[in-house]
């Protein structure tokens, strides 16, 4: 069984900073690509940030600049590091890994989520 455990999430004022990490633990093989998306209240899922097998990274405008996404393989872990953060920030962040798993085949998976909160 796989499973993404995220951690890091919290409640930050306007121009603070705050670091995500998601890790995926089961049999599996690799990990070829993650993303970090986030859901606000009202509002769609959207991808933030992506970084493939390659470590080519794709960010969303709104964030650009502001926020670093990078992996560790070794670690099977992905992070999200958010600086100069706004209260448009503010939404459940989730994690999402494209996994080859050891059953076969690339499996996609997501995390449970973790609350970020941009407040003063």
């Amino acid at each position: 069984q796989v499973q993404l455990v995220e951690s890091g999430g919290g409640l930050v004022e306007p121009g603070g900073s705050l670091r995500l990490s998601c890790t995926v633990s089961g049999s599996i093989f690799s990990t070829v690509a993650w993303g970090w998306y986030r859901q606000a209240p009202g509002k769609e899922r959207e991808l933030v940030a992506a970084i493939s097998s390659g470590s080519s990274e794709n960010y969303a405008d709104s964030v650009k600049g502001r926020f670093t996404i990078s992996r560790d393989n070794a670690k099977n872990t992905v992070y999200l590091q958010m600086n100069s953060l706004k209260p448009e920030d503010t939404g459940v962040y989730y994690c999402n890994a494209d996994v080859a798993v050891v059953a076969g085949g690339i499996l996609d998976y997501w995390g449970q989520g973790t609350q970020v909160t941009v407040s003063s």
